[in-house]
């Protein structure tokens, strides 16, 4: 082990625990992907093809590999970080979150304009 992982071993610990918690918030937004896609699917609404198909890429986690792709690369370069002692702000974090957000509720919005219940 390297001595500044030593200096920092409660930094690095810290950097891990939000790493698993990551981790677990992408183990529960796939499941409700699968279980809104499978509700999706059963409840004999009127069918959208554009509808169907973000039903699917949802469903097939790729929210989940995204969020753990980013979730991998924050935690590696925090690792960096706290290895050279230098902190730099999250400057993409935020933008991203707020965007994700938009588009989440444009998909929201074409699906309820384009939901008939029979």
């Amino acid at each position: 082990m390297e001595k500044n992982q030593l200096k920092y071993a409660q930094q690095h610990l810290a950097n891990e625990r939000t790493f698993l918690a990551w981790v677990r918030t992408v183990i529960a937004i796939v499941g409700v992907g699968f279980l809104a896609t499978s509700l999706h699917f059963t409840i004999g609404v009127h069918r959208d093809p554009r509808i169907d198909l973000i039903s699917i890429v949802l469903g097939m986690c790729a929210l989940g590999l995204v969020i753990t792709v980013l979730a991998t690369f924050g935690y590696l370069q925090k690792k960096r970080q706290i290895n050279e002692g230098a902190h730099e702000c999250a400057r993409y974090s935020n933008r991203c979150f707020y965007g994700h957000i938009v588009i989440d509720d444009h998909f929201i919005f074409c699906f309820h304009k384009s939901v008939k219940l029979s």
